[in-house]
């Protein structure tokens, strides 16, 4: 009973971590911004750049090895759906990028707002006062 409680207690100082939690709450951000991303890709971008090669559709472009017989499907390489995989990953990362560029030109002005220079620790001030005494003294 008395290892339990430790274990219990173990996993309890573990999950409260703030670390764990972060990474809990990147995770979940991360899945609802990928979410984000495909609708843009798939729902707006994607049709307008099928609409601009008149209308083909990526994934329905295959090669076909074998025709279709029967009860035997036909055996074809869908290189459509390589070529929609290829564009997806570029406006991804397009994407991506552009969203990190923003915040970081955001991080970066935040950064200037603050650059106010920190009050002097109090050792460096009674320096500063004994230097400027000693050079009254000194005239």
């Amino acid at each position: 009973m008395n290892q339990k409680k430790g274990i219990i207690a173990e996993f309890k100082e573990f999950i409260s971590r703030g670390s764990v939690i972060d990474l809990a709450v990147g995770v979940i951000i991360g899945s609802a911004f990928t979410a984000i991303v495909n609708s843009l890709v798939n729902d707006i971008v994607m049709p307008f750049i099928g609409w601009l090669f008149g209308g083909i559709k990526f994934t329905s472009l295959k090669y076909i090895i074998t025709p279709a017989s029967g009860e035997i499907p036909e055996a074809a390489i869908y290189y459509g759906n390589f070529i929609q995989n290829i564009v997806d990953f570029f406006l991804i990362s397009l994407v991506i990028f552009a969203a990190v560029k923003g915040i970081n030109r955001f991080r970066r002005k935040e950064e200037k707002v603050s650059d106010t220079p920190p009050e002097p620790a109090e050792d460096i001030i009674l320096l500063r006062e004994i230097r400027d005494l000693l050079k009254q003294q000194d005239e």
